[in-house]
């Protein structure tokens, strides 16, 4: 049985009746092939599509790394922002040391600063190659992102600590503090 199109050529005289029974039998042949005519796969398409996944797996690793990368710096931009836009001025000539890794570092404040940094209200993160002070409700915005950035709170406790604070203070209590002491 000859389609339409097979139909036409014959007619037209561009083809010859012996071409389209050929054609025909071929496609007829393909169309009820059982799996006997399977031929071997060829090596060299094997070791291309092989070279293809790993290719395909090496630039989905790739593409991974540059999305992570860019994540941690849009996190990064995100904590700029922050900073910049809650710093607190420091004004003052009192020197404020803290504990950065195994490194004491120092910020001038004021007296008022000060008591704000010990309360709690302040915290003390890191910006650039410097340190700022910020409110503690900003603090929270950048430990959501990264908490390796804050680098002084005392606003934030362990319970273990505070337990263990307690009975020092109890035992330190019996000794007499002078009041011009400055830390």
């Amino acid at each position: 049985m000859r389609n339409p199109l097979q139909d036409q050529l014959l007619k037209a005289g561009l083809v010859k009746k012996g071409q389209v029974d050929k054609i025909a039998r071929e496609q007829h042949k393909q169309r009820h092939a059982k799996g006997g005519n399977a031929v071997a796969p060829d090596p060299d398409k094997v070791d291309a599509a092989r070279l293809q996944a790993e290719r395909a797996e090496r630039d989905r690793a790739l593409a991974e790394e540059r999305n992570a990368q860019a994540r941690r710096q849009e996190v990064q931009a995100q904590i700029r922002q922050i900073v910049d836009t809650h710093k607190v001025k420091r004004t003052g000539e009192i020197d404020y040391r803290f504990n950065d890794g195994s490194v004491i570092r120092s910020v001038l404040v004021d007296t008022a600063l000060r008591t704000q940094l010990a309360s709690g209200a302040l915290v003390i993160v890191r910006h650039g190659e410097g340190f700022e002070l910020i409110p503690r409700a900003a603090a929270e915005k950048v430990y959501g992102r990264d908490p390796a950035m804050v680098v002084l709170d005392h606003g934030r406790s362990d319970g273990d600590s505070a337990a263990k604070s307690e009975s020092d203070d109890d035992w330190y209590g019996q000794f007499k503090v002078p009041d011009d002491l400055i830390w």
